[in-house]
């Protein structure tokens, strides 16, 4: 089995390690944990690196452990935030521990015994503490001075909103969620991004205190794309991996779209595909004969399977052809029927469609934001109804434009499509 530590590094995984001697003890199985905050019940695609990273581990012959925050959620961690966030109720939580559950059971292999994943919640450890004896029992480890000086404390000192007590004992909270771990699982590494060095830290210095054996942690880059902007953040919202809250034709759609600058990039930290096949696709993209979004096509298509199975990735392909301008897929009530759940779609009576220019119809749905920048874009040819180009800025909808008398597709640019449902 190749070593985990080589494998991440050559994909570009690794920012920093706490200690070189992890690349020689990662030649046995090891127990690695990482942290999922439940601020919401799902988990996004920002998230993704921390899952691969626990995903190889284990291909890689070692368990991963996911522990879901539902102690820590409950404040927050300051890492990378200006403002301290809202707090959460426990009703909520429980909510969104059991839909981040359910995202990291799809990517993290639950049938090889060896391997099983270990799920986890840090209340059930944290409920049986008093503060009294949690201070004086842990507490009591931790120097306010090296606190003071980690870079998420630091920053927040210095910024106008400052922070609050219950944000700066963070660290102190997950330090002793690795030390539980390390006790009670023998854990002994903890995965995070950048921003968790501070915390990964803090609790290896806390086994070491509390006497137990080493302890390492791995952190990775935080995924951004080639301009800088944090990647998974979309017009619309995060993009998550939960199909409930987003539908694989979306997630694909996303995917699909990244910059030739990002998409290797990705391959490397987001799918199982080998170094060898990237490097194909990186050779085959400074080739003059190389067909524009090859490689972004197979990238979507690689993490869609990773997080939605091949039935997701078939329904994300499907509706991605039916929705193509200019696509012979045959437009009919049966597609949309079976399709429309994974479409951004919306109702409208028939009397707000029939016979209503188009212009009007595409701000009524949200494809544009003005009549005047929709008479501009239908100018421009990047509009179609049904996939077939709007040709002038007077055309209304008529009851022959109806899709059995059912539906209407619209789409703005090769980015937006919309299908509008007619009531009965």
């Amino acid at each position: 089995m190749r070593n985990v530590i080589d494998l991440l590094e050559e994909r570009g995984f690794i920012e920093a390690l706490t200690n070189e001697e992890l690349r020689t003890l990662a030649n046995k199985p090891l127990k690695v944990y990482c942290g999922f905050d439940p601020s919401s019940d799902s988990l996004h695609i920002g998230n993704m690196v921390a899952i691969m990273g626990l995903a190889w581990f284990q291909r890689c012959g070692h368990t991963p452990v996911a522990i879901v925050g539902g102690a820590t959620g409950m404040i927050g961690d300051p890492s990378g935030k200006s403002q301290e966030r809202q707090f959460l109720d426990s009703e909520t939580i429980e909510k969104n521990l059991i839909g981040i559950r359910s995202d990291l059971e799809v990517i993290l292999n639950g049938k090889d015994a060896q391997t099983k994943p270990l799920f986890l919640n840090n209340y059930d450890w944290f409920k049986q503490f008093s503060v009294i004896d949690f201070l004086r029992d842990v507490g009591k480890h931790f120097r306010v001075g090296v606190m003071l000086a980690k870079d998420s404390v630091r920053s927040r000192m210095e910024s106008e909103e400052g922070m609050s007590f219950t944000e700066f004992c963070y660290q102190v909270l997950q330090g002793y969620d690795f030390y539980h771990l390390h006790k009670e699982h023998g854990v002994a590494v903890q995965l995070g991004g950048s921003d968790q060095w501070g915390n990964i830290t803090a609790g290896i210095d806390l086994i070491r205190k509390k006497g137990g054996s080493a302890a390492y942690g791995i952190t990775f880059p935080l995924l951004t794309r080639s301009d800088g902007q944090k990647f998974g953040k979309s017009e619309k919202g995060a993009i998550w991996l939960s199909s409930k809250k987003l539908s694989p034709y979306e997630f694909y759609q996303y995917v699909i779209r990244v910059t030739d600058e990002d998409v290797i990039k990705l391959m490397r930290l987001l799918t199982f595909m080998e170094m060898s096949e990237i490097r194909e696709y990186e050779a085959m993209m400074d080739r003059s004969d190389y067909v524009p979004n090859t490689a972004q096509k197979k990238l979507a298509e690689e993490i869609t399977r990773i997080v939605h199975g091949n039935e997701g990735l078939e329904i994300a392909l499907r509706v991605t052809q039916a929705a193509l301008p200019g696509s012979k897929t045959v437009l009919d009530s049966s597609l949309f029927d079976s399709l429309g759940a994974d479409m951004p779609s919306c109702q409208l009576q028939r009397s707000d469609v029939i016979d209503i220019p188009l212009v009007d119809l595409l701000v009524t749905v949200g494809l544009q934001n003005s009549k005047t920048e929709a008479k501009k874009l239908i100018r421009n040819g990047g509009a179609s109804m049904n996939n077939d180009k709007i040709e002038a800025e007077t055309s209304t909808v008529s009851e022959n434009d109806l899709i059995e008398g059912r539906f209407l597709l619209l789409a703005v640019g090769k980015k937006n499509k919309l299908l509008v449902r007619i009531e009965a």
